[in-house]
C-alpha cells in the first residue's frame, strides 16, 4: 500500500504526506457534499424519485458531475490546494478529449511496470 501511495504522490506531484492527507480529505468532503446537494437540485429541476430510473439516473449523473467539479475547486481552495485541483481538472478534461486507447494508456500508466 505504501508503494502505491508513493507512486501516487509522484504522479500527482505531491510534496508531503500532509498534503496527501489534505487532498484525500478534500475528495471525501466533495464527494459526499455533491451527492447531498444533488437531491435539492434535482427537485428544483423537476426530476422526482418516482420518475423512470432509466431517465432519472443518467440525469442525476449529468447533474452531479459538474456540481462535483465546481465543488472540488471551491473546497480545494478552502483547504489551500487550488493549484493541485485545478491542474487535476485540466488533466481530466484533456483525457476526455483523447482519441485513441493508446493515448489514454499513457495517462493512466497502463502497460508500465
Amino acid at each position: 500500500m505504501k508503494k502505491y501511495l508513493e507512486k501516487l504522490k509522484t504522479k500527482w506531484e505531491i510534496k508531503s504526506d500532509f498534503q496527501m492527507v489534505i487532498v484525500f480529505i478534500v475528495f471525501a468532503i466533495t464527494g459526499s457534499s455533491s451527492v447531498k446537494l444533488a437531491n435539492p437540485l434535482l427537485n428544483f429541476l423537476g426530476i422526482q424519485p418516482e420518475m423512470n430510473p432509466w431517465i432519472r439516473i443518467p440525469l442525476r449523473i449529468l447533474i452531479v458531475l459538474p456540481v462535483y467539479q465546481i465543488m472540488l475547486l471551491v473546497i480545494g481552495t478552502a483547504f489551500g490546494q487550488f493549484r493541485f485541483f485545478f491542474k487535476l481538472q485540466k488533466r481530466w478534461l484533456r483525457i476526455g478529449n483523447k482519441k485513441t486507447p493508446n493515448d489514454l494508456s499513457k495517462d493512466f500508466g497502463v502497460g508500465k511496470n
